[in-house]
């Protein structure tokens, strides 16, 4: 299939047409949709739905629901939609491929290609030695299906798989977007992703590449930052002190805002505006308290109740 797409011509994002159509709210933040418009070879341009499924389970309605977004987009645009969709689950004989109702000679369904990751389980020397990201992310998908509840093997693979970004001479901008997807596909318990946080830091004094480093980190500078301005501007002593002791708890409270929210987000999926809105305004008390339901809540509505 992609043999058809002429990719010196750059896809262009259709991502709102999704959000216009009512799509992008899925349960739990457990499905990611892209649509993407192509052009192909015989100079033609076509839409391409790609639908990532990223739960660890079988799901009986991906069929129809597949179905649903490819007429949905063509019914409001006129466009043909290629559906796409790549399985991350981990069940070796679920392969979803079609969805078809037939009564009294009338036909309605669809027929979809697949890519299943857990078909390149057993090719990890051709992975890494591929120089396309998305065989990286299959890796890194596969050892963290492999670590399963183990977070010290986690770890380890989740460091090695983010050093392995710097060995193809990738642009920032993708070392950045791929650095982001790995720290939120391979989820580590509180303490090990400090000890994570810790080993990037480390990471970049070794390679002196200071534009990676710990988002929590520039939001606590960023408060502190704040801080000393506002006391610089009082032009007093006990302005500046107190300055920086408020630039110092502001910057406590956005980074455990920050860090809060990295963890519900790899935990529930995306937030909605309102969740990221109510930690924006949180107290540090709100902020610990939140914290500490996370473990035990099966949903967001359980870690804010």
């Amino acid at each position: 299939m992609s043999r058809q797409i002429n990719w010196k011509k750059r896809p262009r994002s259709r991502d709102k047409e999704l959000v216009r159509v009512g799509f992008g709210d899925a349960p739990s933040g457990l499905v990611g949709d892209k649509l993407f418009e192509v052009c192909l070879h015989d100079g033609s341009v076509r839409w391409v739905l790609i639908h990532i499924e990223v739960q660890a389970q079988r799901d009986n309605s991906l069929a129809l629901r597949v179905l649903d977004y490819n007429y949905r987009i063509f019914r409001e645009y006129g466009q043909p939609v290629a559906s796409l969709v790549v399985l991350a689950d981990d069940d070796p004989y679920w392969r979803p491929c079609a969805f078809h109702n037939e009564l009294l000679g009338t036909v309605m369904g669809i027929s979809f290609a697949t890519a299943k990751l857990l078909d390149y389980a057993g090719r990890s020397d051709a992975l890494l030695a591929s120089d396309n990201p998305f065989a990286l992310l299959a890796l890194a998908h596969w050892r963290t299906q492999q670590a399963g509840r183990d977070p010290d093997q986690l770890f380890a693979s989740k460091l090695e798989s983010t050093e392995l970004l710097y060995q193809h001479g990738w642009s920032k901008q993708r070392i950045m977007m791929m650095f982001d997807v790995i720290n939120w596909m391979m989820a580590l318990p509180e303490p090990h992703q400090l000890r994570y946080w810790q080993a990037i830091v480390q990471m970049e004094e070794e390679r002196k590449m200071k534009w990676i480093s710990p988002l929590e980190q520039s939001f606590i500078d960023k408060g502190i930052q704040r801080g000393l301005e506002q006391g610089l501007e009082q032009g007093l002593e006990q302005g500046l002190e107190q300055g920086l002791e408020q630039g110092l708890e502001q910057g406590r409270k956005e980074g455990a805002a920050f860090v809060l929210e990295r963890l519900l987000t790899q935990r529930f999926g995306p937030l909605p505006k309102a969740v990221r809105h109510k930690l924006a305004k949180a107290t540090m008390t709100q902020i610990g308290e939140w914290s500490d339901t996370l473990p035990q809540a099966q949903s967001l509505k359980q870690v804010f109740s």
